[in-house]
């Protein structure tokens, strides 16, 4: 009877400390292979290695959101892909909590029932639709926001397009048209 005990006090504990402390990007790190950062994270690691920034611009409610998140980020060759090449920032548009970004704090603003974060705002250039996938150059410049659910395979070719700067070289329906797909 104390072996068993003990090992529902082992198991409680365990799942105690898998739910408590941990930030949402952390939370989503436990069920998808894409590794997650936090602003703060995103913009440390672009001190040691540049890469663009992938931004994720959901909310708790945003069903599209969930969609995407069970779908196009479960996907093996977005994930690698991300994983390689940006630093993804899941970005939740109603959060409370301050954020330090190139200088300037950034709020939560109270509007309705419900409010948006200044930083979403500012990002998604006061587009606020959910979910909104923002392409942050090295610089931490916007390069575009894209609005709407996106399928794995179109998913694909929009980082790959922003990844290997080819946004910069050719318009987006030339690229899509002879785009490859990356072999999983």
């Amino acid at each position: 009877m104390k072996l068993v005990a003990a090992s529902l006090v082992g198991i409680v504990s365990i799942l105690a400390l898998s739910f408590t402390g941990r930030t949402n990007a952390e939370k989503a790190n436990s069920t998808a292979g894409i590794r997650w950062y936090t602003w703060e994270e995103a913009i440390e690691m672009s001190k040691v290695q540049k890469r663009k920034i992938m931004v994720d611009v959901y909310t708790q409610w945003c069903g599209w959101c969930k969609r995407m998140d069970q779908t196009t980020f479960q996907n093996k060759a977005v994930v690698s892909y991300l994983n390689s090449h940006y630093y993804p920032i899941k970005f939740d548009a109603e959060t409370k909590a301050d954020i330090e970004f190139r200088g300037k704090t950034y709020r939560f603003v109270k509007n309705g029932m419900r409010g948006y974060h200044e930083l979403a705002a500012e990002i998604t250039r006061g587009r606020l639709s959910y979910p909104t996938i923002v392409f942050l150059d090295e610089e931490f410049e916007v390069i575009q926001s894209i609005p709407g659910y996106r399928e794995p395979l179109e998913f694909e070719q929009i980082i790959t397009y922003f990844g290997t700067n080819s946004h910069k070289k050719m318009p987006w329906e030339k690229y899509r048209s002879n785009y490859t797909p990356i072999s999983n």
